[in-house]
């Protein structure tokens, strides 16, 4: 295993639960909340939970750099960059609704080599580094090996988002094609999906640092990761993670429905 990735990637779990634990004492309080230019809503744990995890590793690291969802981007000298969403599914954090999340995404060269997505509520560290295999806490996992969609879990964020694009005929078709549908929105279906207990999350809207960390998981868990076009990419705001066996089934709908 390449050292300066290994000695990243146990920094990545730290920090993880460091700021995961921090949002989480807000968590359980009460908290004042605000709207961003975009209109999605921002909390003070959200942005001290992105700079602990920020200094943290510029401890360790300070060439390395940065993209998030709170403090932008800050380029790096040494070809390694964190991308960090410090409470992924803030929706759910503001009403108290124990799934959300915080995630890091490392990076090399451009490429998506590792990620951690602590849910402290839950008490679930998901993480995956290349060729090292993906784990929740210390448990490896692997993606489901259901090869039929007729008997497939479908996992999505919400259905406005097929709404906003224009895309409801496929979403629909999706559910008539498909065994089960849960609405385990933000990266809590990307991780079902690892551990083999959902078969495809499919979702719009999202950033890079919404699914960086969790592309890295998916695929060390055995799994598939693109855009709706079939590209392995965390730059688009559609995305489709899946057991690998059906991915090109649900890749056919999207093209195909109209």
């Amino acid at each position: 295993m390449n050292r300066d990735w290994q000695t990243r990637y146990e920094l990545a779990v730290e920090a993880g639960r460091k700021a995961g634990d921090l949002a989480r004492a807000y968590y359980e309080t009460t908290f004042d909340i605000e709207n961003k230019a975009d209109d999605t809503p921002v909390t003070v744990a959200d942005r001290q939970a992105e700079q602990l995890i920020r200094s943290l590793v510029t401890q360790s690291f300070p060439d390395d750099g940065f993209l998030g969802e709170e403090f932008g981007d800050q380029p790096g000298g040494s070809g390694f960059r964190w991308v960090i969403d410090p409470i992924d599914g803030t929706r759910s954090f503001i009403r108290h609704i124990p799934i959300w999340g915080t995630l890091i995404g490392l990076e090399y060269r451009g490429e998506p080599i590792g990620g951690v997505a602590y849910a402290p509520v839950l008490g679930q560290v998901y993480r995956g580094l290349r060729g090292d295999g993906a784990f929740v806490n210390d448990r490896r996992i692997h993606v489901a090996k259901t090869d039929k969609l007729g008997d497939a879990l479908m996992c999505y964020s919400s259905l406005n988002w097929f709404t906003k694009v224009g895309r409801e005929n496929a979403f629909l078709e999706l559910v008539r094609r498909t065994h089960r549908q849960r609405g385990f929105g933000d990266f809590y279906g990307f991780c079902l999906v690892a551990e083999g207990a959902c078969d495809f999350m499919i979702d719009h809207g999202v950033h890079e640092w919404d699914v960086s960390a969790l592309k890295a998981i998916v695929e060390e868990a055995g799994g598939q990761f693109t855009d709706w076009g079939g590209t392995p990419t965390t730059t688009t705001p559609d995305v489709l993670a899946s057991n690998g066996l059906l991915h090109a089934d649900v890749l056919a709908i999207l093209r195909d429905t109209p």
